[in-house]
């Protein structure tokens, strides 16, 4: 039988971490889960590293969403420059 890996999904991930977070033991959860300690506070520390991301406004998405519009535009450019050059 092959050993195949579980994917969990960040919403579990997060269920997870807010067990820990609000007190239980995390040597409970990981058993309940069967999931090593170190991957728990692997998942923690991702958590914390983004936990202002709910926060953030709709201008930064804005912004990125404009920067990624101008990449596309820029990348068409390159290609169409691209095409004329070898036509010559």
């Amino acid at each position: 039988m092959k050993n195949e890996r579980r994917q969990w999904d960040s919403k579990t991930k997060a269920k997870i971490i807010l067990e820990g977070l609000k007190g239980r033991s995390v040597v409970d959860i990981c058993t309940e889960y069967a999931i090593s300690q170190s991957m728990y506070y692997k998942w923690r520390d991702i958590f914390f590293a983004n936990i202002d991301q709910p926060f953030e406004t709709n201008s930064k998405l804005k912004k990125e969403q404009k920067l990624e519009q101008e990449n596309n535009e820029l990348r068409q450019v390159i290609g169409d420059l691209t095409l004329e050059h070898f036509r010559k």
